[in-house]
């Protein structure tokens, strides 16, 4: 008889590191839900922040958020629980969400630098190629291509028999087949090849051009990294799960769209002065209210 219902055995079985396991990502979740909500509240609210580049981190934050809500909440509540049950139907809907939520922040991450690939190789012609109704018709064909890849994903998971043990050695459902790493690594190149142009052309900008060009693009760099680097190495590893890769997944599911919001504020002037005046509007709008 084929499973109904799957068992987590989640990150630890020790009592003490389950709920060291609850406490920490209790807080990373809310640091994620938080930290990326005042975000996309941020960019939708000021005026200042409306060129492409903020358009798309937007919409990378929207992104970012429902990613680890996909895990995060099960690997939260599971912690405390004696058994780690999923039903199968859940278990499916967790596979959609991951691979939708998570193939939509490549396609932004890739749309981030293609963005920066115009503001710097193509300055002149940049309000052109990046028009508003431009970056409205890529979104759009990202979040179409990220359906079509969890779908297809699905497809080979209710393909799947099924009729053995229901035990899953991880956190989560998630399927390791060679179309998400083929996807992974394709989308990562194509990002590797866009700075390299990018890098290339800034050899005929001054230095203080090169400098404020650079500043623009280290922040996408630095979350390029942190969610291709774990990415890849669990793809690329074989199809066995051991505690290294539980922890790699847990930082690319939970961590990376955590430390986003703050790489983003940190290392950008312009979003930390949005949000200044937005809060600061707020308070005032709240004290003659």
């Amino acid at each position: 008889m084929c499973v109904t219902e799957f068992i987590l055995l989640g990150l630890t079985q020790d009592p003490l590191r389950q709920k060291i396991v609850f406490v920490i990502f209790l807080i990373f979740y809310m640091g994620t839900v938080v930290g990326n909500t005042l975000i996309f509240v941020t960019i939708k609210s000021s005026r200042t922040l409306g060129s492409p580049m903020y358009f798309f981190l937007f919409y990378l934050s929207i992104a970012d958020s429902c990613f680890s809500t996909s895990t995060a909440p099960r690997l939260i509540v599971d912690a405390l629980s004696a058994k780690k049950i999923i039903s199968y139907n859940e278990c499916m809907t967790q596979v959609f969400g991951l691979h939708l939520f998570g193939c939509m922040e490549i396609f932004v991450l890739i749309l981030m630098a293609v963005d920066r690939y115009v503001a710097i190789c193509k300055p002149l012609s940049y309000p052109t190629i990046m028009s508003r109704q431009v970056c409205i018709t890529l979104i759009v064909l990202a979040w179409r291509g990220s359906f079509i890849h969890s779908t297809a994903q699905m497809i080979l998971a209710l393909r799947l028999p099924f009729c053995g043990p229901n035990l899953i050695d991880h956190y989560c459902c998630d399927l390791q087949p060679l179309l998400k790493l083929a996807f992974c690594s394709s989308g990562f190149m194509i990002l590797i090849i866009s700075y390299i142009v990018i890098l290339h052309s800034l050899r005929n900008h001054s230095a203080e051009g090169r400098k404020k060009a650079l500043s623009t693009c280290t922040s996408h760099i630095i979350v390029v990294i942190l969610f291709f680097g774990p990415c890849i190495f669990i793809y690329t590893r074989p199809p066995t799960t051991s505690p290294m890769d539980k922890t790699v997944a847990v930082f690319y599911t939970i961590g990376t769209p955590f430390l986003n919001p703050l790489i983003y504020t940190l290392r950008n002037a312009e979003v930390k002065n949005a949000m200044r005046k937005l809060w600061h509007g707020k308070i005032i709008s709240e004290n003659k209210g």
